[in-house]
């Protein structure tokens, strides 16, 4: 019931990921970043909690192969877990358990991994690593276009209902977490809060860090 797909850009180091399901608000449940340590997606009947242990063992030193074989070796019901993970290196790996749903499918290109289930076609996370590798600009956008090429190879079986897109720099929250939780276009939707954000980035960065050097709110009253 979704497809995700998780990054590096290899010039800032930033790590992110892009999801779309037709499940409500799949990226409050599914979607893990950490600045200098990796992403992780923690889909299909899921569970969570397998993200943040995934990313501590990242943070700890772990390359993602054994990150990922930490935390999923011995555990309770993770043959119904499907788990994407890259690390501050751009190395991948991907847990799509035998109890996966329907179609289901996994494709790594260099810095990403995709993967999906309850698909309506077994090329939709290959038509998403492809369009990411050969995409440029800002990681989000590349995440984007991903996601969007994912959606036009066929998506899930049925209709998606949400989407989000979340990426962390160099500070401790992310630079980017923007979620559509329900609506019948959310990757259309989260595109057209993407291209409103994108350009304000840095700003909330800086308001962040330095409020006395930050451009002007651009809101009535802000003089």
């Amino acid at each position: 019931m979704t497809f995700s797909i998780v990054a590096r850009c290899a010039r800032t180091g930033q790590v992110g990921m892009a999801i779309s399901s037709s499940s409500p608000a799949v990226a409050a449940r599914c979607a893990h970043v950490r600045a200098g340590v990796g992403a992780v997606a923690s889909q299909n009947i899921t569970d969570p909690a397998l993200g943040p242990l995934v990313l501590d063992r990242l943070e700890a030193g772990l390359p993602a192969s054994e990150a990922l074989t930490a935390v999923t070796d011995g555990r309770p019901h993770i043959d119904y877990r499907q788990l994407l993970v890259i690390d501050r290196q751009g190395r991948t790996a991907i847990h799509s358990g035998r109890q996966v749903l329907g179609i289901w499918g996994e494709a790594r290109a260099t810095d990403c991994a995709a993967g999906g289930n309850l698909l309506a076609a077994e090329r939709v996370p290959l038509a998403m690593v492809e369009a990411f590798a050969t995409s440029t600009g800002h990681l989000g956008e590349r995440l984007m276009r991903a996601l969007e090429a994912g959606l036009a190879a066929g998506g899930e079986a049925g209709p998606v209902q949400s989407a989000g897109l979340k990426l962390a720099d160099r500070l401790s929250w992310p630079l980017v977490d923007l979620r559509i939780d329900w609506a019948d276009d959310p990757i259309g939707m989260l595109r057209s809060a993407w291209d409103i954000y994108a350009p304000q980035m840095a700003a909330y960065v800086q308001r962040a860090e330095d409020p006395t050097q930050a451009p002007k709110y651009g809101v009535p009253g802000d003089e």
